[in-house]
């Protein structure tokens, strides 16, 4: 694309990456949940998963049409469903709250996932798409910081204006008398209704704004060749082990920050929930940081091999979090969230590289690996359950060692960001 070009689109690139800070904001708004819900409907670790289990289905159920909608249709069509979608899932925990039942968040969780799968499929491959391939892995790096960034907003706003009404520990509820119990339940469901429906409609406001707005989704889709089968993605190997490393990192990476506060609370004795979500937003910064660390090291330092050091380094910290315990053991899952940050953004690029008219296919099946984000959550809780929170983070760290196997064995295009060395 040329620099006129550039300047033609300028706004639908500004909206592409500040779709990254939305679902960011949705995606950790979840783990606060997690802990709202585990307390409000008295849920097990296991059952607190169905957050993320309906969550991610919605992704794995829904990325392969938003790739034929993006492909068919182009980029604005998928963006402009996508936001609708995001909206109408987070206006429904408006009546939701009203109707008190778990199921009902969970069928809006997983709307709002439904239209995230349309919007990542679609942002991502767009931002490769517009530039220098040589650039594409740092460039995706780069529009994939706004997502940190969302990231922390959304713990921000699930401490101050959700948990803050849960303020108390498992003993005081405890003591309540049977109606006081139950007005508190009541009143800790209730506690989600406003910020969704704020979120519902600023979330609105950009679909209409991207509905209104130039998007150069068809003159790219044109210049692609004639369409070719789906099923020739698998016959790309490096595609299909990225699609691996890719499901055990989001498992991985939502399962960590899902029981954050839960590991937290075990491990430091007494800290309530609002408390305890100062590690996870701690986390979330740490996360931004290394991405913006880690997109301007690719520069000096070969995408995969970057990728290597940081799995590996992951590997070790979330071995720790789970053999050490205590408050070291949760500084050092905090810590796990630095080495982190590139990791899912390489993947992709690294995985979706040399695809040529098959990249919106490719990126279609990455998005549809998120499904790690529920199947690694649910066994989190299943572990956690029966060994206790600490031996849970055995999971994570297994999963970065599959990441770690990838990075090594991958490859393919050395070239991506000047990588001769």
């Amino acid at each position: 694309m040329t620099d006129r070009s550039s300047r033609r689109f300028a706004p639908a690139i500004a909206l592409t990456v500040s779709l990254f800070f939305l679902w960011g904001m949705a995606n950790n708004l979840n783990d606060i949940l997690i802990a709202q819900f585990k307390k409000a409907f008295t849920l097990s670790d296991f059952e607190t998963s169905f957050v993320q289990q309906a969550f991610y289905l919605g992704y794995f159920l829904f990325a392969v049409p938003a790739a034929m909608v993006t492909r068919g249709r182009g980029f604005k069509a998928a963006i402009v469903i996508g936001l609708t979608l995001y909206a109408a899932g987070a206006l429904l925990f408006y009546p939701a709250a009203h109707l008190g039942q778990y199921a009902y968040f969970l069928v809006a969780l997983f709307v709002i996932a439904a239209g995230l799968a349309f919007l990542e499929t679609s942002a991502s491959p767009l931002m490769i798409e517009l530039g220098d391939p040589e650039t594409a892995t740092r460039r995706l790096n780069f529009a994939q910081a706004a997502n940190p960034v969302g990231t922390l907003v959304g713990v921000l706003v699930g401490k101050y204006f959700i948990l803050s009404h849960i303020a108390r520990d498992d003993a005081a509820v405890a003591a309540m008398d049977p109606a006081a119990r139950e007005a508190f339940y009541r009143e800790s469901v209730m506690a989600v209704q406003t910020p969704y429906l704020v979120i519902g409609l600023v979330v609105l406001a950009f679909a209409l704004a991207a509905a209104l707005i130039r998007f150069p989704g068809h003159a790219l889709a044109e210049a692609e060749a004639a369409p070719v089968p789906f099923a020739q993605v698998f016959r790309h190997r490096h595609l299909l082990f990225a699609t691996l490393a890719q499901f055990f990192y989001v498992g991985a990476q939502v399962g960590i920050w899902s029981y954050t506060i839960r590991y937290a609370q075990a491990n430091v004795p007494g800290l309530l929930e609002q408390d305890a979500s100062n590690y996870l937003f701690a986390s979330l910064c740490l996360f931004s940081v290394g991405r913006f660390a880690g997109t301007a090291l690719m520069s000096r330092i070969a995408p995969r091999r970057l990728l290597a050091g940081f799995a590996a380094i992951s590997l070790l910290l979330a071995l720790a979090a789970a053999l050490v315990g205590g408050r070291p053991g949760l500084l050092m899952l905090v810590a796990a969230s630095f080495f982190m940050s590139i990791q899912f953004p390489t993947i992709f690029a690294l995985g979706i590289d040399g695809l040529g008219p098959l990249r919106r296919a490719g990126a279609s099946l990455l998005v549809m690996a998120i499904i790690g984000g529920a199947a690694l959550t649910a066994l989190m809780g299943r572990v956690s359950d029966s060994a206790g929170i600490g031996m849970a983070m055995l999971v994570p760290a297994a999963a970065f060692l599959v990441i770690l196997a990838f990075a090594l064995g991958a490859r393919r295009i050395d070239e991506v960001a000047g990588e001769s060395r």
